[in-house]
């Protein structure tokens, strides 16, 4: 089968099974085509949970898939390749954490949600990147430990200077190899573009954007925005998607280094393999652990608010 056949039988047992499909915005676009919703981690997980569809498939990584479970726990939630994992939210596990969180007893833990559901069961909120902000001001307490990313949580310490918040060594392996080398170089090929970056890059190359956001936030600043040429400081699938969407604006990598292996692992292959029962894995998740790690999860969607 050629791509095109291949979608149209996806959508032909995705109908057939009743079977929700969602894909983050770093996959590719012929996974995006197929898919009943796109868009970052947390808006996927709370897409699967409003609708009626019992299975829902995740096109991403092993943590969304693991959200979804979280918001949805009587649902089949399946990964379409099992081998997608995240380097960042490999970093830290519940053991390190509990260590830290002796040390600092008296700090509120704020879990990205690129993390393992294992560590969010001892987290106290969690956050996404466009969320991060919004929710740390609200948090009573000042005392906050940030983890596991120390770029997105430095730039949240700039926007809450009346917080103290620590830090941890971790993060984004790609976002954080962006050096502000590459960034004078981009600026020099395209002068007239503006710079968009999300703010797991590193501290200096973020002093250097024209705006900082989420992945959802570059798109929706792209496609809103009166400019018609843009750097794309994210992963290099989001530039393809916005030149789809704006076929009259131009859009440019900041560094091909901004390739993601794990979002790159899911194929159009594994989609369709994992709808015929041949590829794929059930997310399969404690009541204890749901119970534990949804506490992190209910408090960031009653602060976000």
């Amino acid at each position: 089968m050629n791509v095109a056949q291949l979608q149209e039988e996806i959508l032909r047992l995705k109908k057939e099974k009743d079977i929700c499909i969602l894909a983050h915005s770093y996959q590719a676009r012929e996974i995006c085509e197929i898919a009943d919703f796109t868009g970052d981690s947390y808006k996927l997980s709370v897409d699967a949970a409003k609708v009626s569809n019992q299975t829902i498939l995740m096109c991403g990584v092993r943590f969304m898939a693991e959200t979804c479970k979280l918001l949805s726990p009587e649902k089949t939630v399946l990964l379409a390749q099992p081998l997608a994992g995240c380097a960042m939210a490999d970093q830290m596990d519940r053991q390190l954490i509990s260590q830290v969180k002796e040390k600092y007893p008296d700090y509120t833990v704020v879990a990205y949600v690129n993390t393992t559901a294992d560590l969010k069961t001892i987290c106290d909120v969690c956050v996404t990147s466009s969320s991060a902000v919004q929710i740390v001001r609200k948090i009573p307490n000042n005392n906050i430990l940030f983890i596991p990313d120390c770029n997105l949580g430095s730039y949240v310490a700039q926007q809450c200077p009346e917080k103290n918040i620590k830090l941890l060594n971790g993060g984004c392996p790609i976002h954080a190899a962006v050096t502000p080398d590459e960034v004078r170089k981009a600026k020099a090929l395209y002068p007239g573009a503006e710079l968009l970056v999300h703010p797991e890059c590193v501290p200096e190359v973020c002093a250097m954007a024209d705006y900082i956001g989420s992945t959802s936030g570059i798109m929706n600043y792209a496609m809103k925005s009166e400019k018609k040429e843009f750097i794309i400081g994210t992963e290099i699938s989001i530039a393809e998607h916005l030149q789809y969407e704006c076929p009259d604006k131009e859009f440019h990598f900041l560094s091909m280094k901004l390739i993601c292996p794990n979002m790159k692992a899911t194929t159009l292959a594994d989609v369709y393999n994992c709808l015929t029962g041949k590829g794929g894995e059930e997310i399969l998740l404690s009541e204890e652990t749901v119970t534990a790690a949804r506490r992190c999860i209910d408090e960031m969607i009653r602060l976000g608010e």
